[in-house]
């Protein structure tokens, strides 16, 4: 079987490790038994979410409104 090397962090790394049900289970085996949710980002689902989402007040229309007038870049975003 071929192989493939991954690096991945030492909080990825735990996680996987927890998540194995005996100690000589490989992570490959942890990986395949892994179940992905489904990918809930696309338009069709934003249209739907937009369909049924509350229409905001006057108030929070303002407060919006204000937050993008008053917002800047900081002075030196690099030193933050």
């Amino acid at each position: 079987m071929a192989t493939k090397t991954i690096s991945i962090d030492m909080v990825a790394y735990e996680r996987l490790r927890a998540a194995r049900l005996r100690p000589d289970e490989s992570f490959s085996q942890v990986i395949r038994r892994a179940r992905w949710g489904e990918s809930g980002a696309t338009g069709a689902t934003l249209l739907e979410a937009l369909d049924t989402a509350p229409i905001p007040s006057a108030a929070v229309l303002k407060r919006l409104e204000r937050a993008q007038r008053e917002d800047a870049p900081p002075d030196a975003p690099w030193n933050e």
